[in-house]
């Protein structure tokens, strides 16, 4: 008997030794003066009869489409021939070593076949060793009595035909349990009875809730034991085999993949159709546009490179991006060559296409060392763009570590890429060349990036220096070694020469996250009050914010502050209204997600840098799933103000970086320079700048689970995410003020499926869970009077959950079963809490409105 995915197959069989008759049970047993443990060779004919295929979900007669068929109707004449044809078996020692079959029967009509020889594997003796049956080569453990064999297969050593694919976040991806276990029952010697029950359960991390299960069972029972026909001889089994029937030939004992043909499937192109509304920009917002993006994924992944460039080549302007979005994520040889044969890099236009279809390839689930040689040799070649120049480079820093990560690190192109990246900062002296190369290792993570980037940290450039030291926050701390800190706190303390506010500030932040010292946190502490005025105050709300969160460093902390010097009422008691803030935006059994707002003003009023944080942490992974950092410099002439120190001669800046699911971006600039500055003040509309904008694929797993009845199960879960992150300034001299916003607008979809879909008959089951949502994040300063009033908001709207599960089963006959169920629900809005400073100054600011 087997229980999967809905289905009950009841298989009454005959199995018969060439040495004896066969014995009829369910399925079967047949073994007859034969031990298990003896060192010779069995080779077995058996048959399978009585067929019935039932329900195994308890339905009313209306619901049951199983009701009133005949096993003929279901498999058809043919494949219930071939599965009542016999076979022969060759075992030794109680093990399989080969099947005998017509090479020509349908391989699903084979694969039961294997999955019932497999049911007899079993041994005498307790232990663990390597085997092999319908599921694969896994290591087998028995636990054997007198009258009982128990065999544990370890599901996660098997080594399978067909491999799948999975993101290569943790946090992002799904996990699985899986356990086999076989009780053979023993009579003088001869099997009596068999039973196998064999469970996969699959969920995704960040939803555990969103599962699915496949239970497999079967039973087998001896009837009675008969006496047989003569023995056959010959040299060896393939000759009595040959001698039995000319027909027979050895199949092999591990299942075979099946194919199935999908009938009145739609094409790409009737796909395209059917969701191409679903995707226009004003859509991306909503749920409907992240399931239309996952439906047409899976019709991209079956279809030619002609087929994708035949949808693409009959797209509207306003749909296009999305489609690239979707094209590029398929992430097969079809598309990825479909999609690099649309897009001309050589021009300029087309610049959003080109960005999207990069921006892709950075957030790939799987990518593959194809991608990563196109990325290269694009970059090499013509590229009309600057910025696309600039993105390919940066992006092939996230490929790069991501193929590392599959353990991928040594192949030609990675290899290849790697010393390009390492050397580049070096081989340019052009200041936004340099900048891509740093900006593509803080992609990359390479372990021997870090003295690279260490080099750069201590630039007179100070964009240089930003970059360098960020990215060496994301590194492992144990990659930061101590020649690493005595370089950032030379940077902090400034005992070379002077840095910029935000250098020395993003310093102090690796310092502190990287196992600092007690005499490295003692100095940290003892220079707030020797800072510029709004660097102190920013110092202050960082350690306050280590010691409130209890980050890591939190109990070194508290062991220096014992010391009356570093703590005291002169250096914890500095105003002003810099600020560093962390917090939970949610916590739940499966996933905890953390923000943290650091805000760093100049003197004069202007802000300096606003960086925002958004961390998601399951399955002790950690992944930094959005930041968002606003940068200005030069703004004091504006103001009639005095820069700080080391900052008196910065150009006029403002731009804003993006880094999104551990995937560094392209920045993007407001303005560079006083004149571009003005003329940007005079036409400035408020309207914000788009930072990043498209369809997501976070979620990417796929797998072919062979149990061991011989049946096939496919799961694959998707995710998608579709997601609008822009940024604004506005910056009033009359009114003297200035507001900076960061807009997030998303929607997730995230499904997932498990199939048994044979060549007769498909069952499986679908789980699922969509939102909407929306963050903004305002920051409003005015700087008519000192000190200057400050207000930040991080808002988060009301939006709606929704969870589904489904279960569907499908005959040839073009019957079919559904059930639907879902759950709505609306998780209130909120405006996340921050600093009580930050609430009086909010209310001081929008006085009128309080």
């Amino acid at each position: 008997m087997l229980r999967l995915a809905g289905l009950l197959l009841c298989v009454t069989s005959l199995l018969c030794v060439c040495t004896l008759d066969g014995i009829n049970a369910d399925y079967i047993v047949l073994v007859n003066n034969y031990n298990p443990g003896a060192n010779h060779l069995l080779l077995s004919c058996s048959q399978i009869s009585n067929v019935q295929v039932e329900s195994a979900g308890k339905r009313s007669r209306k619901n049951n489409i199983f009701h009133g068929s005949s096993a003929e109707s279901i498999l058809g004449k043919v494949r219930l021939e071939a599965l009542q044809r016999p076979f022969m078996v060759l075992w030794k020692m109680g093990k399989i070593r080969s099947l005998y079959a017509q090479k020509a029967e349908p391989a699903t009509i084979k694969n039961l076949k294997r999955g019932v020889a497999s049911m007899l594997m079993m041994q005498l003796k307790s232990g663990k060793m390597l085997e092999s049956d319908a599921s694969g080569k896994c290591l087998v453990e028995y636990k054997a009595t007198k009258d009982q064999v128990i065999r544990i297969k370890h599901l996660d050593t098997c080594k399978t035909q067909e491999m799948g694919f999975t993101t290569h976040s943790p946090v992002l991806g799904v996990s699985g349990k899986s356990a086999s276990e076989t009780v053979i029952t023993l009579e003088n010697g001869i099997i009596k009875s068999a039973d196998v029950e064999e469970t996969h359960t699959l969920s995704v991390n960040a939803r555990h809730k969103a599962a699915t299960k496949v239970l497999s069972r079967q039973s087998l029972t001896l009837k009675k034991i008969e006496v047989g026909p003569a023995e056959v001889a010959g040299k060896d089994a393939a000759s009595v085999v040959k001698s039995l029937d000319d027909k027979l030939m050895s199949v092999g004992v591990m299942v075979e993949k099946v194919k199935t043909k999908c009938k009145g499937c739609p094409t790409l192109m009737d796909t395209w159709k059917a969701v191409r509304s679903q995707l226009e920009p004003d859509s991306l917002s909503k749920a409907k546009a992240p399931r239309s993006f996952l439906t047409l994924l899976h019709s991209l992944r079956k279809a030619s490179k002609s087929e994708i460039l035949t949808v693409l080549r009959n797209c509207s302007k306003t749909v296009l991006p999305q489609l690239v979005d979707a094209v590029t994520s398929a992430q097969t040889s079809s598309s990825l060559a479909a999609i690099l044969e649309f897009l001309d890099f050589s021009k300029k236009e087309g610049l959003v296409l080109q960005e999207r279809f990069l921006y892709t390839c950075g957030f790939a689930s799987h990518p593959t060392e194809t991608m990563l040689q196109s990325l290269l040799e694009l970059s090499q070649g013509k590229i009309g763009s600057t910025d696309i120049k600039e993105s390919t480079v940066i992006i092939m820093g996230a490929l790069l570590r991501k193929l590392c990560l599959k353990g991928a690190c040594e192949v030609p192109t990675v290899v290849k890429v790697k010393k390009m990246l390492l050397a580049g900062p070096d081989s340019t002296r052009v200041e936004s060349e340099v900048q891509m190369y740093l900006l593509a290792l803080k992609n990359a993570l390479l372990p021997e990036g870090v003295p690279v980037l260490a080099k750069y940290a201590e630039s007179e450039v100070g964009a240089f220096s930003t970059i360098a030291i960020t990215a060496l926050q994301r590194y492992n701390p144990e990659l930061i070694t101590p020649e690493v800190k005595k370089m950032l706190n030379r940077i902090y303390h400034q005992n070379q020469r002077i840095y910029e506010k935000n250098v020395r500030a993003a310093a102090a932040d690796v310092i502190m996250n990287s196992s600092p010292s007690y005499m490295e946190v003692k100095n940290l502490l003892l220079s707030i009050g020797h800072l510029p005025h709004e660097m102190n105050k920013y110092m202050l709300s960082k350690v306050q914010d280590i010691l409130r969160f209890e980050m890591p460093a939190c109990k070194l902390v508290r062991q220096v502050m014992k010391d009356m010097v570093s703590h005291n009422y002169d250096r914890f008691s500095k105003t002003g209204s810099s600020s560093a803030f962390s917090g939970f935006m949610a916590r739940t059994a499966d996933v905890t997600c953390t923000y943290n707002l650091d805000i760093l003003y100049s003197g004069s009023g202007t802000l300096r840098r606003s960086n925002m944080n958004i961390y998601g942490q399951s399955n002790n992974a950690l992944l930094h799933g959005l930041q968002v950092t606003i940068e200005t410099q030069g703004l004091e002439s504006l103001i009639a103000a005095t820069p700080d120190e080391g900052e008196e001669d910065l150009e006029s800046f403002a731009g804003m970086s993006a880094l999104l699911f551990d995937v560094q971006l392209r920045p993007v600039t407001f303005f560079k320079g006083y004149s571009d500055l003005m003329s940007k003040m005079f036409s400035m509309s408020g309207d914000p700048i788009n930072v990043v904008k498209g369809l997501i694929l976070l979620t990417d797993h796929s797998q072919v689970i062979p149990l061991q009845s011989g049946l096939r199960a496919s799961a694959e879960f998707q995710g998608g995410l579709a997601i609008d992150i822009s940024g604004g300034m506005e910056f009033s001299l009359w009114y003297r003020e200035s507001k900076t916003s960061v807009n997030n607008r998303g929607a997730l979809v995230v499904i997932g499926n498990v199939t048994v879909d044979t060549d007769f008959v498909s069952a499986g089951v679908e789980v699922g869970f969509e939102t909407e949502a929306t963050l903004d994040f305002i920051t409003t300063v005015q700087f008519s009077e000192y000190p200057f009033l400050v207000c930040m908001q991080m808002d988060k709207t009301t939006f709606p959950f929704r969870e589904m599960v489904s279960k569907q089963e499908k005959l040839p006959s073009g019957q079919t079963f559904s059930s639907k169920r879902s759950r709505d629900q609306l998780v209130p809005g909120s405006e996340f809490p921050l600093h009580l400073e930050n609430s009086n100054m909010c209310k001081k600011v929008f006085e009128q409105a309080w």
